[in-house]
């Protein structure tokens, strides 16, 4: 009976996000785009019809949990299988099982989370037994499958794309949490709709980093009676962040990114700096600031200073291999130097001009003399004829039209003198004059 007693406590005792996993696909949280009601993931899984194909999403968006549903509800023999603890001579035990498999005509899904930890020898290992449909394979991965998965193997899957969950989605799935028997359904537990809202944003996305705050949150809330009261004040102190102050219409958000955008736009880094901690010391998400950064970088910045751009998609890149805390250094470097570069929105200006030219204009045509010309018929209608190709010339400059008749002469990109944006205006200068001369 003791032993039992232990069995049933370590039941208990799961964590929340394990015990609220969702078991179909109607308690599944998010990916309508793939999972609503007649979308091809969901017909594929509801038909027992799947096939080779990879998951690729960030942290807690339910590739994991899919996997899971999927093996519920099919007639195949499903492995789960972690590239964290297993080789190719495990790799090549399993396959042989599966051969035995096919042989008696029995079906053996294959679920390989993490699969981009696989290295090529250990994914080549999968590829003949999935051409000849020995194994359904499913892998998992946070990385960009195009470059952490062999050619061949990925050339035999449909991937599918899950993406972080909307905060409202979260949000559901938190209220979800406090109602559910397997959750905190049989307590009595207070908290308001704002700090379930706190706790969604802090979560960026990741329903297994909400599901563990909330119970963080609940096991930390004040006793009143048989009810357990979580304030707001709760989850800060569980998690070591102030909230961002998000209303549900996150204007704080909002105005906290522009506080950032403008003062790096005044050239005020020391304002830039303190803005951006107060963002990432809030729990704001550093790949949505790197974003922002790098818009600034071409928008703000431009041609004054080309090697802005350069630094802000490094800055992104740090921030997605390295995460926080440790890209805070990399997103300071990136704020500062944005801010003490030379500014220009002569491109920002430059597009805005031509987006409205091109939305009136959507059906003018492309001149005849600059259209591709790859076939017979294209050629006898004149496509191409009269194009100049400028390495030919010793100016490497033409005297050919490039925009539609209705449009010649027309302007957008009129350069400042900012930064090395002066030597981009005297060559473009340069070709204006010559061009007028020929």
């Amino acid at each position: 009976m003791a032993q039992q007693g232990t069995l049933f406590e370590s039941l208990d005792s799961e964590p929340l996000a394990a015990r609220l996993r969702p078991q179909t696909l109607d308690e599944f949280c998010g990916q309508k785009h793939l999972l609503g009601e007649g979308k091809i993931l969901r017909r594929l899984i509801e038909g027992d019809k799947i096939g080779s194909m990879i998951f690729w999403g960030p942290p807690g968006v339910g590739k994991t949990t899919l996997a899971r549903i999927i093996a519920n509800r099919t007639k195949a023999k499903f492995i789960d299988f972690s590239a964290v603890t297993s080789g190719i001579k495990e790799i090549k035990l399993v396959m042989e099982q599966a051969e035995k498999n096919r042989r008696f005509g029995e079906k053996t899904i294959l679920f390989v989370d993490e699969i981009h930890r696989f290295n090529k020898a250990q994914q080549d290992a999968f590829l003949p037994f999935v051409e000849k449909g020995s194994i359904i394979l499913i892998g998992a991965t946070t990385e960009n499958p195009s470059f952490e998965v062999n050619g061949a193997l990925l050339s035999r899957c449909k991937v599918f794309v899950l993406q972080a969950l909307k905060t409202e989605e979260l949000t559901e799935l938190l209220r979800r949490a406090i109602t559910d028997v397997r959750g905190f359904g049989g307590q009595n537990i207070e908290i308001s709709e704002d700090t379930l809202e706190i706790i969604a944003n802090f979560a960026n996305g990741d329903a297994r980093s909400a599901l563990s705050t909330l119970e963080m949150a609940v096991l930390n809330g004040a006793q009143d009676g048989d009810r357990t009261v979580v304030t707001r004040e709760t989850v800060e102190q569980c998690t070591s962040k102030k909230s961002l102050l998000y209303d549900k219409k996150g204007e704080e958000h909002y105005n906290l990114i522009s506080a950032l955008h403008k003062s790096m736009r005044n050239s005020d880094p020391d304002a830039a700096v303190y803005w951006l901690a107060r963002m990432l010391e809030a729990g704001e998400d550093p790949l949505y600031i790197a974003r922002r950064v790098t818009r600034f970088a071409s928008e703000d910045v431009g041609l004054a200073d080309p090697r802005a751009l350069e630094i802000a998609v490094a800055a992104y890149q740090a921030c997605h291999l390295i995460g926080m805390p440790e890209c805070t250094v990399h997103l300071t470097e990136a704020v500062v130097y944005m801010s003490m570069a030379p500014k220009s929105n002569a491109l920002y200006i430059a597009y805005g001009m031509a987006k409205k030219d091109a939305l009136e204009m959507l059906s003018e045509p492309v001149p005849l003399v600059i259209r591709n010309a790859p076939t017979k018929l294209m050629r006898e209608l004149e496509y191409g004829k009269g194009y100049q190709y400028a390495h030919d010339s010793e100016e490497k400059l033409t005297n050919m039209q490039c925009l539609p008749d209705n449009l010649l002469g027309k302007e957008y990109y009129f350069p400042t003198e900012e930064g090395v944006e002066g030597r981009y205006k005297a060559r473009l200068r340069e070709i204006k004059d010559w061009k007028k001369k020929h």
